[in-house]
């Protein structure tokens, strides 16, 4: 967990250490903490269902089948808030070929670690921007088809 500053804004930035699916335990405990309103969370998480690179961000929605976003979305007792998908489904992904824990665990070719470490930034910029700008904004730059580098279903 770390504390900082966006331009004026104080953030808390945290990595649960729970199995991510329970993740919504820990996330609910730091809200509760730290008196956090779910409209000033913003989830970020690995998605299989969008292409390696791509990042999709939402106001609220379902989890989509994440079980860590349902772990969240569970303990929260609630579905509206933001949530930042950065997609991690690289070439050599077949669904029903893979197991999933072993895939998104498993260390990314170095062309897809590029990609990744690419998306990454945009990431960090479209949390600089939610917390600066707001979600309207955010969601504008996360969701340009600039960071969507291929087709992709919305798991939203």
């Amino acid at each position: 967990m770390g504390r900082g500053q966006i331009g004026g804004h104080r953030v808390l930035l945290a990595l649960p250490q729970t199995f991510m699916n329970a993740s919504g335990e820990a996330v609910s405990a730091l809200c509760q903490k730290n008196g956090i309103d779910a409209e000033n969370l913003c989830v970020v998480l690995d998605e299989i269902e969008l292409p390696l690179g791509t990042l999709r961000m939402r106001r609220k929605g379902s989890a989509g089948g994440h079980n860590g976003l349902s772990s969240v979305i569970a303990q929260l007792g609630r579905s509206d808030f933001p949530r930042l998908r950065v997609g991690v489904r690289g070439e050599r992904y077949q669904k029903g070929t893979h197991d999933l824990a072993d895939y998104v665990l498993d260390p990314f070719a170095r062309h897809e670690a590029r990609d990744l470490a690419d998306a990454v930034a945009r990431a960090v910029e479209a949390l600089r921007i939610w917390v600066t700008e707001g979600a309207d904004s955010a969601m504008r730059f996360a969701n340009a088809k600039t960071s969507s580098p291929g087709p992709a279903s919305d798991p939203d």
